[in-house]
């Protein structure tokens, strides 16, 4: 999948005409890149058009128009981008009450990298897991992660000849497992492999 350029993206001008248009179709698409693990774990698998919705959001906020500052918002959401052999994503681990989530966050320490995929019958991929920067402490877990699935060439075949797509978490305090996801997930998933 291709990294986001400059003329990828949409003038200020143009992006607030446009802006209601894209982001509908964008809220459609990342529904079929969302996955519910469990009751209280969503992974948002990302790619050129989340991250470009991202990007524009960002320069619309920040009423960014320099060169230099939109290569930089480019170069920060650009490696959220799948690179054709694999599938990125931002786990989110959720509590809606606050006590509960900081008790929770307390237990799930490692969770991130409990987190796998599985093509087929292949073995379970693991992630590479927050690339940026260390997001776990002593005394708790981030309720953000960020992660990156590597594929192997026969896995990426496999994807792509239709085999199921599961996902799941085996951390002592947390485990869940979707034996395959839905069809149209599947199918925005293996749209980002080469």
């Amino acid at each position: 999948m291709d990294k986001l350029k400059r003329e990828d993206l949409y003038s200020l001008e143009k992006y607030s005409e446009i802006r209601s248009e894209f982001r509908k179709g964008v809220i459609a698409h990342k529904k079929v890149r969302l996955v519910h693990v469990g009751p209280n774990v969503t992974i948002h698998f990302e790619d050129q058009l989340v991250m470009q919705y991202q990007i524009q959001e960002m320069l619309r906020a920040e009423r960014i128009f320099e060169g230099e500052a939109i290569q930089e918002e480019l170069d920060a959401y650009n490696p959220l981008i799948p690179d054709g052999s694999n599938w990125k994503a931002t786990l989110m681990i959720e509590f809606d009450d606050e006590d509960e989530r900081r008790r929770q966050l307390a237990q799930l320490k490692g969770l991130e990298a409990a987190t796998w995929v599985r093509v087929g019958t292949q073995d379970k991929v693991h992630p590479i897991a927050n690339e940026d920067l260390e997001r776990e402490t002593e005394e708790k877990t981030s309720s953000v992660h960020f992660l990156r699935f590597e594929l192997t060439p026969e896995m990426v075949a496999q994807a792509k000849g239709g085999v199921p797509i599961g996902v799941g978490i085996d951390h002592p305090k947390y485990e869940h497992e979707i034996v395959a996801v839905s069809e149209p997930v599947r199918t925005s998933l293996v749209n980002d492999l080469d």
